[in-house]
């Protein structure tokens, strides 16, 4: 199958074009840099484009002719979003309809696309949260995600684009960024250098992490299943800022007390998932539990300092 990775040089991304390339896939990556990094590209893949996807794409669909985008390139912060939600729109909206028309125009078989488990359901939904609940988002990125969503369903009417939507708990492992703000890649930074790091709020708002790995895995499985499809991608255990906070002392032998600051702009209180469909459907469940996933992710860190 030739494939599009968009984001394929990010963290999530890149080891979605390990896992396609290790299938045999012919895959190719489109990223503006941003936040991915070169260092993070597959020698293997077909072909690297460095554009935005909000730029012009035809030339690049013409002449790889893709049967399947996987669509992971995004502005995926909610404090920015909360700071400029012009530009969260730009990416997460307008960039996500210019590359539906170019996967309408040149034919593309079927998308998968990375949408948000947490920022998307927003407030008011009894825990766990299932596909059918609801959308109430409270940020701008859990806008643009929504939104996101609702013109792949209109292209899948108009064009018959085929897609998977999968909705992903806080995804964390190596190659995040520090400046991503997920608070378990903040924390192995700032660890690792002895700093202390700083825990908004009360740090008993609790959510669901899911390892970078698993996440890989259900990107495979939608390759060939979850036609026209959504699906929560999660552990379904909320874990508190506290008690990530507590395993991260245990893991690294430390004893520090951390600083404290407010509550930042659109956080949840609590979030996590139901992804029973995707275990019935996909076959899918998580493998990695998150004392093992952030013992995996420190060592990563400590050896790619």
């Amino acid at each position: 199958m030739k494939i599009l990775v968009t984001g394929g040089a990010g963290f999530i991304g890149s080891h979605i074009v390990d896992a396609y390339l290790a299938q045999g896939h012919k895959v190719s990556v489109l990223d503006n840099l941003s936040k991915g990094r070169k260092s993070n590209l597959n020698p293997k893949i077909s072909a690297f484009y460095q554009q935005d996807i909000g730029s012009d794409l035809d030339l690049v669909f013409k002449k790889e002719k893709f049967d399947l985008v996987n669509h992971h390139a995004a502005q995926p912060s909610v404090p920015l979003s909360v700071k400029d939600p012009i530009f969260d729109a730009k990416v997460n909206i307008l960039g996500q309809i210019n590359l539906l028309q170019a996967c309408a125009a040149h034919k593309v078989k079927k998308i998968i696309f990375s949408s948000s488990g947490g920022a998307i359901y927003g407030t008011g939904v009894k825990m766990p949260a299932k596909e059918t609940d609801p959308l109430n988002p409270i940020s701008p990125y859990g806008i643009s995600k929504m939104c996101a969503e609702k013109y792949i369903q209109y292209f899948a009417s108009e064009y018959g684009l085929k897609y998977t939507i999968l909705r992903y708990a806080n995804v964390y492992g190596p190659r995040d960024h520090f400046d991503s703000g997920h608070v378990i890649t903040v924390f192995t930074h700032l660890l690792l250098k002895g700093k202390k790091p700083t825990i908004d709020w009360d740090g008993n708002q609790s959510k669901d992490y899911v390892y970078v790995d698993d996440v890989t895995d259900i990107n495979c499985r939608a390759l060939e299943k979850g036609k026209n499809e959504i699906y929560n991608v999660g552990s379904g255990i909320a874990t508190s800022v506290n008690e990530i906070y507590k395993i991260f002392m245990d893991v690294l032998r430390l004893n520090l007390t951390p600083e404290r600051a407010p509550k930042r702009a659109g956080d949840l209180r609590l979030f996590y998932l139901n992804a029973k469909k995707a275990k019935r459907d996909l076959g899918w469940q998580p493998k990695v539990d998150l004392r093992t996933g952030i013992q995996k992710t420190v060592e990563w860190f400590q050896k790619n300092r």
